[in-house]
């Protein structure tokens, strides 16, 4: 098992089945991500870099995907949510839409890649 996959494991329910549900909806969107950690949390991470992690917290949940440019393109298109710089916290009685997460994920995957395919300065 993984990062990710393990943190999972190791939280009770409900939030097992939350976790394991947006871990497979980031896996879908972004097949060739791979289980690690990012800033010291489980996370899915994609060309070596974190993408997304989401985790259990006392009031919830909150789910990273470490751009505070990604979160507030997001946060814009939403309304109800908390949010700080670096992520959106939901609940158990109001889940983060999908299409909302969708766009976490993809908007930090096109911001991996245009960081990666930028030539280098010498």
């Amino acid at each position: 098992m993984g990062e990710v996959t393990d943190y999972i494991a190791g939280r009770d329910e409900p939030a097992r089945t939350v976790l394991e549900r947006y871990r497979v909806r980031a896996m879908a969107v972004v097949p060739e991500a791979e289980e690690g950690k990012g800033y010291g949390m489980a996370a899915l991470r994609y060309r070596g870099r974190p993408l997304i992690s989401v985790v259990s917290t006392k009031q919830g949940y909150s789910v990273f995907p470490f751009s505070a440019d990604v979160v507030a393109g997001v946060v814009a298109e939403l309304e109800g949510f908390d949010s700080t710089k670096g992520g959106i916290r939901f609940t158990d009685e109001r889940h983060l839409p999908d299409a909302a997460y969708e766009a976490l994920v993809t908007r930090r995957r096109a911001e991996i890649d245009a960081a990666l395919e930028r030539p280098r300065r010498a």
